[in-house]
């Protein structure tokens, strides 16, 4: 057997935008910052109106091929891209670390994770369904794919959350423009490079812009879908503008998980998992627990056992440091949201068990994890989603009155129950109002189960048969055998 050979790629080089399988420098350039030591990164490609038509008409040509092409084909050069990703991972998770700030062992998972959807993508088939059939007639569901998709990536999972768009919409017949975010362009950047010698010209392109492009994609008239992961407020931005084209769009957007502890719980059995999904990567993952409501039977030995297992086990550092759970806060601009909430804490006098700080004295945007004793339910580190690594303990009474506490609030991604009694666990599980709830566990999530979030946490599904319907149009095909005969 032949062995494909592959340049290696360099993480520090970057020679334009990737559009129609070539690279295509641009006349400006900008750089993001690395968030542990706030120094400039390399310069990467600027986008221009012009060169989104472009790599738009490239798409659309593409598309009439791509689109024709089998489940067979697409999934053999998916798996080719997977192999090609793991040949370069190394550099790639130290690139992720160094734009990211998420810790080595973070950005260690998050490649493991890429490959791993990008090889269940290729075995996840889009088949027709037989609606009704009789001797007449065969009626058909069938899914067509939409054309041209653009992909808004944001910061905090580039590799994990681009390709998890990229791939169902490659695996579905389109063809995809990667936007990745202005603080982190680099990654995705190359992950787009090293697809170029895999999939065909135009198929999968990649544009790194300012905060114009991303309103430049949602206004064009081309681009039939915008799958996007952000805010909120930036999600209620991208659907205003997706409504003028009538295209789809899919938006997975903020969370505040409730995460609920019973009072029979085993607490050192339970507490590592709770404590690291509460801090790992700064708290700047959108499913981690962020509202975590314990019995009051056990909430003040779950308290000193939290506090005590974070000072322990949960290091603050360098993502390139040992060890190091709590790496620095992206970017500038969140970094001043999470000390603005950390201030309104102090500044309101409530109670704090873990008095972490916000190390503005060191270089990079570092904040120590914190933990807040029982305050007010209308608080803002209760309400509001710090994305950082401070989290709000909670005192509870009864099932009921803890989950209306948790769907007090209007977003829904994901929540968790945790008891020994499976049966109590599950039934108040099934009420939460969240895309993803789990039991026993927190942050559980897979390439072929459905991801995304309830009531302004989002709009549709990714992942999962379910996230790649998302890519097509349903076709009700009616098949009349016998007129003729």
């Amino acid at each position: 057997m032949a062995v494909i050979s592959r340049p290696v790629i360099d993480i520090k080089s970057y020679k334009g935008n990737i559009i129609n399988g070539k690279f295509v420098p641009t006349a400006k350039t900008r750089h993001s910052i690395d968030p542990a030591t706030e120094q400039p990164l390399f310069p990467a490609p600027l986008a221009t109106r012009e060169d989104l038509d472009a790599a738009v008409k490239h798409a659309s040509d593409a598309f009439k091929t791509w689109s024709q092409t089998t489940f067979e084909e697409r999934a053999k050069l998916m798996l080719e891209y997977a192999d090609a990703i793991e040949e370069n991972r190394e550099e790639l998770e130290k690139l992720d670390t160094m734009e990211s700030g998420k810790p080595a062992i973070v950005s260690k998972n998050e490649f493991n994770l890429t490959i791993q959807w990008l090889r269940t993508f290729a075995t996840m088939e889009l088949k027709d369904e037989i609606l009704d059939e009789n001797d007449e007639r065969t009626v058909y569901s069938t899914h067509r794919p939409l054309g041209v998709c653009g992909a808004i990536v944001p910061w905090n999972w580039p590799a994990l959350l681009g390709l998890g768009k990229v791939g169902p919409a490659l695996m579905t017949g389109n063809t995809i423009i990667m936007k990745p975010s202005p603080y982190t362009p680099y990654t995705d950047l190359k992950l787009c490079e090293i697809a170029m010698s895999i999939f065909p010209p135009g198929v999968f392109q990649a544009l790194s812009g300012d905060d114009s492009l991303g309103p430049w994609m949602t206004e064009h008239p081309d681009i039939k879908l915008i799958t996007f992961t952000g805010s909120v407020r930036t999600g209620k931005l991208v659907a205003a503008s997706c409504s003028k084209t009538l295209k789809r769009c899919v938006l997975e957007l903020g969370g505040n998980d409730a995460l609920i502890v019973c009072e029979d719980v085993d607490i050192p059995k339970c507490l590592p998992k709770i404590a690291t999904m509460s801090f790992i990567n700064s708290g700047q993952i959108c499913m981690l627990a962020k509202r975590i409501y314990v019995h009051e039977g056990i909430y003040d030995k779950f308290r000193d056992a939290m506090v005590e297992f974070t000072k322990e086990n949960i290091k603050t550092g360098g993502g390139f440091e040992p060890g190091v759970l709590v790496g620095p806060i992206q970017n500038k601009m969140q970094y001043d949201l999470v000390k603005d909430m950390y201030q309104d804490v102090k500044k309101s006098g409530y109670q704090v068990a873990l008095d972490g700080k916000v190390l503005e004295s060191t270089t990079g945007y570092f904040a120590e994890p914190a933990i807040v004793d029982n305050p007010p339910d209308d608080s803002r580190i209760v309400v509001e989603e710090p994305f950082g690594p401070i989290v709000p303990l909670l005192k509870w009474s009864s099932d009921d009155e803890v989950i209306d506490r948790a769907n007090s609030l209007n977003l829904g991604l994901g929540a968790s129950v945790w008891s020994k009694d499976l049966s109590r666990a599950e039934k108040m599980a099934r009420k939460l109002s969240a895309g993803s709830v789990w039991v026993n566990s927190h942050f559980d999530v897979a390439p072929n189960v459905p991801f995304g979030g309830t009531k302004e946490s989002g709009l549709g599904r990714e992942w999962g048969i379910e996230g790649f319907k998302q890519f097509t149009d349903h076709t009700s095909l009616w098949v009349w055998k016998k007129i003729f005969e």
